[in-house]
């Protein structure tokens, strides 16, 4: 069973790019969805000035830069941030427990960015290339 997961183990900084790449890509679409109607359709006629519209910029500015890996902890933590806001205003008021409130996602949102921010980017990214010029 050791030498199994040391095999595993050894995978763990490129796998935690994939993920972040995944996650990044995954928050991105939501900002698309919301700004742009792609990949699908989002909400009609959305302002900048409301909690949906920076939920957007928040989505196509932190998943851009946690998909690049650039500025991953900062961009992952205020993603997190938003999660929860997320959740707490739009779920939690319909239930205490998020298979009842119908947010899952929005927790695992959240806590998969969180993740971020204390594991950082991973090799695989460009705050690892900015990491080795210095």
């Amino acid at each position: 069973m050791d030498n199994i997961e040391a095999k595993l183990n050894q995978y763990q900084p490129q796998v935690l790019s994939i993920f972040r790449i995944m996650f990044g890509l995954l928050i991105l679409q939501h900002g698309c969805s919301k700004w742009f109607g792609f990949p699908v359709p989002g909400p009609a006629n959305i302002s900048l000035m409301t909690m949906v519209g920076w939920a957007g910029v928040i989505e196509l500015i932190g998943g851009g830069l946690i998909t690049a890996g650039l500025f991953t902890r900062a961009a992952a933590f205020i993603v997190s941030g938003e999660m929860a806001v997320g959740y707490f205003m739009s779920h939690f008021p319909r239930g205490f427990t998020p298979i009842g409130n119908g947010g899952n996602t929005l927790t695992a949102y959240c806590f998969a960015a969180l993740l971020l921010v204390f594991f950082g980017a991973g090799i695989w990214s460009l705050d690892a290339m900015l990491r080795k010029k210095t």
